[in-house]
């Protein structure tokens, strides 16, 4: 087939995804600010059903934030006290308690909120033996806090709240004694080795594991997270991020055997890009993001406990997270490159990534298969559903919650009847109960003909229930070679078990004629030799 009919049948297969998906979806895009996408065999983006829509913007008059400055109420913290958000950095919401905590950093605080995302708890700081910060109460206030992480022990059956204190050069871990007050347990400084060679400490993002391991992001380290153990002394550092491969580097790499020592001390140093934030799941693998707009090596990582990314591009696994390519807006004339702040896995295994830069998440299954793309940045609305600084996302069940740190609320995004049915897919079809998913699927192409995906499940169910040629169909549509492959190995040896009679008699009959056939011309042979000799 020549390339300009390739082309030719790529756009007419774009156009028609894209105009089926479009019918199915301007009632979907009518109540948002964005419109949903999706990306097909090609890599072009196509529109999509929407699988989230807006049910709430939450500020902090919204939160009950003018308790804090009533003298009477039992959250009180002083006359003045912020009603609003101010540039807060981190949310995260602790599964074990179904509550939500902020760090409201430019107000110095730490909040705790309940389900409806209502006030019960805020902290300006903690008691507890430390020279940092200590006011005339004795108290040590909290600085720019940047990250927060809420676990219950395993050892104790205590809650525990991990704060990353970011301009106090410090984080800490602190038990909750009511709705105002904390005590320190552990604090956790700059360690005093050799191996951290960075002049400062400052905490950006933390968290733990079941083990009470912590994990510290810090600013201007690049070897990896800083790791403490249950005690709060110093392990190492985990999962550093690998050098980007540019041809730049790769010059300079062959330079550098042939250069002089004065040639190599005045090269640019090559080094890791740090990233900006982490999860970790149920099982303990830790999720990073990296925040670098240029940056495509470890943009997003899952590490085993020793801190390998399992998933490796190198090793041959095909892995992308964000867009495909940088968007141009012509409002501004610059073009737009993901950054990637921020990563949540939910407790259903769906990895929630959020994109600084566009304002969007990119929703992936434990497979990395992209599930959906929504939300937008926008710097002339103020329309719910479009940011101006998404700092940090969280997920609860199936729920997404966005802290804007400009715009100083919480934007929750709930599932649409489109979403709510690629989820209950998905989950069957993760759990390899592929037949189990069927329907489901089945529904997803009724509602957006374009997605993908769906073709895929489709085509390990018939694969799994026997019915080869229509997996063939459903495989060929989706573009998977592999999965095609596949099926037409089964269908090939289905055809041969069926029609094995009829084959074998057809052989048989074939011999059997070749038989005749030989006999005969050896019988011909012999008559006219036979012919020859009378003859004579």
């Amino acid at each position: 087939m020549s390339r300009n009919k390739i082309s030719l049948k790529r756009m007419i297969s774009a156009a028609l995804a894209a105009g089926l998906a479009l019918t199915m979806t301007v009632t979907a895009f009518a109540d948002e600010p964005y419109t949903a996408y999706n990306y097909d065999y090609w890599d072009d983006a196509i529109p999509s059903q929407s699988a989230y829509r807006v049910e709430k913007t939450v500020t902090g008059a919204d939160m009950g934030l003018d308790r804090l400055s009533d003298p009477s109420d039992p959250l009180y913290i002083s006359d003045d006290a912020p009603a609003k958000l101010s540039d807060a950095k981190d949310l995260f919401y602790d599964q074990d308690n179904d509550t939500f905590w902020v760090c409201d950093s430019g107000n110095n605080r730490i909040l705790r909120l309940d389900t409806d995302l209502k006030v019960t708890g805020c902290y300006t700081g903690f008691t507890g033996s430390t020279e940092i910060s200590v006011g005339e109460d004795g108290r040590s206030t909290f600085l720019n806090p940047n990250g927060i992480y809420v676990k219950k022990s395993i050892f104790d059956d205590k809650l525990y709240v991990y704060i990353a204190d970011t301009d106090n050069s410090r984080a800490v871990k602190c038990t909750v004694e009511s709705g105002t007050e904390m005590t320190l347990v552990q604090e956790y400084t700059k360690p005093d080795t050799k191996l951290y060679d960075s002049e400062t400490f400052n905490p950006s993002k933390i968290l733990a594991d079941k083990a009470e391991n912590i994990y510290v992001v810090c600013k201007s380290v690049n070897t990896g997270s800083v790791q403490f153990n249950k005690d709060g002394e110093f392990q190492g550092f985990y999962g550093a991020n690998r050098v980007e491969v540019t041809a730049a580097v790769i010059a300079q790499k062959l330079w550098r055997k042939i250069a002089s020592n004065e040639q190599i001390s005045a090269m640019t140093r090559n080094v890791p890009v740090e990233y900006a934030n982490f999860d970790i799941d149920a099982d303990g693998f830790i999720y990073t993001v990296t925040e670098a707009a240029n940056t495509t090596t470890d943009a997003v990582k899952k590490l085993n406990p020793a801190g390998y990314n399992i998933w490796d591009n190198a090793v041959g696994d095909e892995y992308s997270f964000g867009d495909v390519d940088s968007e141009y807006d012509s409002t501004t004339n610059k073009t737009y490159k993901c950054r990637l702040t921020d990563i949540c896995v939910s407790d259903n295994g769906t990895i929630n990534v959020l994109d600084y830069e566009n304002g969007r998440v990119f929703q992936y299954d434990k497979l990395c298969n992209l599930l959906c793309i929504f939300g937008t940045k926008n710097s002339t609305s103020d329309q719910a559903g479009s940011f101006l600084g998404p700092n940090a996302i969280e997920a609860r069940g199936n729920e997404v919650y966005i802290l804007d740190g400009t715009k100083n609320d919480i934007t929750v995004y709930t599932e649409t009847t489109f979403g709510n049915v690629v989820h209950r897919a998905v989950l069957l079809y993760d759990e390899g109960r592929y037949s189990d998913a069927r329907a489901d699927w089945e529904e997803v192409i009724k509602r957006d003909g374009g997605y993908a995906m769906a073709y895929v499940g489709l085509g390990k169910a018939c694969l799994n229930d026997g019915e080869y040629m229509k997996a063939l169909d459903y495989f060929k549509t989706a573009y998977d070679q592999d999965d095609y492959d596949k099926a037409f190995k089964y269908a090939r040896e289905e055809w041969l078990r069926d029609n094995f009679t009829v084959i074998m008699v057809v052989i048989i009959v074939l011999i059997a004629l070749l038989i005749v056939k030989a006999v005969l011309k050896k019988k011909g042979i012999k008559l006219i030799k036979r012919k020859k000799k009378e003859g004579n």
